[in-house]
C-alpha cells in the first residue's frame, strides 16, 4: 500500500502536543536509555517499538479497567490499548528527533464481521537513514498476533481481510484522531469502552 503524509513537512512529525508529551521528564529519559544502547537510528527504533510493544501491556489482555491516554501516564502506569501504546511510541522517538505519525486500520472487533469494527491504531516512522516511512505496531503479541520490526516486509499485528471489509486508512496523520482520543477522554472503564464504545471508523 502507498502510504500518503498528511503533511508534506517532517517537521510536523515532531510536534509535541497534549497527548505526545514528550518533553516529560520520564519520557525524556526512557528515550535517552533506549537511544544510549542503540547503535544507530534504525537499531534505536527497533528498540523503542520492542519496548512499547512488550513492556506496555495491552488494557485488554491483562483485563484492567484503567484508561490511559497521554504518552508519560501510559509510560507511568506501563498499559493501555493501542491508542494509548501508540501515542507512547510516538512521544519516545519524536523526544530523539525521528518523525513519527499515525496510521489507522478498521478491523472486525471480533473474528467476524457480525462482531462489530473498530479502528485500530499504529504508528508511522521515518528513518532518515533510508529515507522512507515505515509502519509499526505495537499493540502487544500474543497468540495469533506477531507484531516485527522490519524495513523489507511489513509484519502488522492485524493483516487486512478484504472479505471482511477490513481496511488500511493510507494517511499518516501529524496528530491522534480526534475520534481515538476522545474515547479515551470520555469513559472511565476501559473494558466497558473496549467492548462498547470504540469508534467503527475516522
Amino acid at each position: 500500500m502507498r502510504l500518503i503524509c498528511e503533511s508534506s513537512s517532517l517537521d510536523d512529525y515532531l510536534e509535541e502536543t497534549e497527548e505526545i508529551d514528550f518533553s516529560h521528564s520520564t519520557i525524556i529519559d526512557k528515550a535517552a536509555e533506549l537511544n544510549s544502547h542503540s547503535l544507530n537510528e534504525i537499531k534505536f527504533v527497533m528498540s523503542a517499538f520492542e519496548f512499547v510493544r512488550d513492556n506496555i501491556s495491552h488494557s485488554w489482555d491483562i483485563q484492567s479497567s484503567r484508561i490511559t491516554c497521554r504518552a508519560s501516564d501510559v509510560l507511568f502506569f506501563q498499559e493501555g490499548i493501542c491508542y494509548a501504546k501508540s501515542n507512547l511510541l510516538c512521544a519516545l522517538l519524536r523526544s530523539e528527533g525521528i518523525p513519527t505519525g499515525f496510521c489507522y486500520q478498521r478491523l472486525t472487533l471480533g473474528d467476524t464481521p457480525d462482531t462489530g469494527y473498530v479502528i485500530h491504531a499504529l504508528n508511522a516512522v521515518y528513518l532518515k537513514s533510508i529515507g522512507k516511512w515505515i509502519r509499526l505496531d505495537a499493540r502487544g503479541n500474543k497468540a495469533g498476533v506477531d507484531a516485527q520490526f522490519s524495513l523489507e516486509e511489513e509484519k502488522l499485528a492485524f493483516p487486512i481481510r478484504e472479505l471482511f471489509d477490513e481496511m488500511d486508512y493510507p494517511v499518516i496523520y501529524k496528530t491522534p484522531s480526534i475520534k481515538t482520543t476522545a474515547v479515551l477522554r470520555s469513559h472511565s472503564d476501559c473494558m466497558a469502552m473496549y467492548l462498547h464504545g470504540l469508534p467503527s471508523e475516522l
